[in-house]
């Protein structure tokens, strides 16, 4: 994240040791410490909330998608379902079929 090395530290260290004195110096850490916890907590909560929000986003699309294909599949085909009807030419085409099947 930053790139601070071993010496950044020391000084850091030194500076803050120098402006609150060495009886504060770890209550301030814990403070710190405590503080940079929770922000990554409810940072933790935000990003989770936001995955939850786009998978949810996603399977709306995803059944908008299904409903669309249904609705277009339903509207093409003017037999209602589950219906069957038996048009003379029906066999004759089934017959074709069989005979290009054996032959080729």
């Amino acid at each position: 994240m930053f790139d601070i090395g071993m010496q950044e530290l020391i000084v850091i260290f030194i500076v803050a040791l120098l402006v609150f004195g060495p009886k504060r110096l770890p209550e301030l850490g814990k403070t710190i410490g405590r503080g940079i916890a929770e922000l990554k907590r409810s940072m933790e909560g935000v990003k989770e909330q936001i995955q939850s929000e786009i998978d949810s986003t996603e399977i709306h699309k995803l059944n908008l998608d299904i409903i669309n294909k249904e609705e277009k599949t339903e509207m093409v085909s003017l037999e209602p379902k589950g219906a069957t009807y038996n048009y003379p030419a029906e066999k004759e085409v089934k017959e074709i079929k069989e005979e290009t099947n054996t032959n080729g």
